[in-house]
């Protein structure tokens, strides 16, 4: 993480968010405690597994992987925020993203620019879907270069509990025991340069439903 780079306090009046990640355990791997502020705010937040993640534990085979992930992942619209795996080719200093990652997050910025028009997808005017331009903001993670954070000390435990329903995939990665210290390990210096004690870091970029932005393209920090 670039400690030198400032980053804001997330923009959180709206209502509605979409999470758009690749796999079961993306969200679980931080933003779950993220998800657990916005709906204690009573905002709606919905989840698109693009994968069942078949393909991601080396031990047990992909017809029985689908199945055992989607069940940990089940035990954990019109979006104006939209939260997505990062598209960048590095999460941080020597740290390779992987390829269905970074195809995920740049398909939901591109599906997000192009969701107001109507002449992209004329398919779903006929299914009643009228377009929809009113996404403001579109956050990744890990970020590369972390633009925004938002405060999420009071739901770290539940963020933890959520992940602890991954507990094969966690037992193939050889992460066994309390996943806490490792939230924590890029938790804390987020929350020490947002002046708390555990913050999510992300990437924002801002959609066409943002409104007063400046010709600059960045919006005013908003306080809690």
């Amino acid at each position: 993480m670039d400690e030198e780079r400032p980053m804001q306090r997330l923009d959180e009046c709206w209502d509605r968010a979409l999470c758009v990640v690749a796999h079961p355990d993306d969200i679980e791997f931080g933003p779950a405690s993220l998800v657990a502020r916005w709906t204690s705010q009573g905002k709606e937040v919905s989840y698109l597994l693009i994968t069942r993640g078949e393909a991601g534990i080396d031990t047990v085979p992909p017809e029985q992987a689908a199945a055992l992930r989607e069940r940990e992942q089940l035990n954990s619209y019109r979006p104006e925020l939209l939260f997505t795996n990062s598209p960048h080719l590095s999460f941080g200093p020597g740290l390779l993203n992987s390829a269905d990652h970074r195809a995920v997050g740049l398909a939901a910025l591109d599906a997000s620019h192009d969701a107001g028009n109507r002449w992209i997808f004329p398919e779903l005017l006929e299914e009643g879907l009228e377009p929809w331009a009113g996404v403001r903001m579109i956050c990744s993670g890990p970020p590369a270069h972390p633009t925004h954070a938002v405060d999420v000390t009071d739901y770290f435990h539940q963020g933890v509990a959520s992940l602890r329903e991954h507990a094969a995939y966690l037992e193939a990665l050889g992460m066994h025991g309390d996943p806490s210290p490792f939230l924590r390990s890029f938790m804390e210096p987020a929350g020490a340069r947002m002046g708390c004690e555990l913050a999510l870091a992300m990437d924002v970029i801002y959609g066409p439903g943002m409104p007063q932005q400046t010709p600059t393209g960045a919006s005013r920090p908003h306080a809690d």
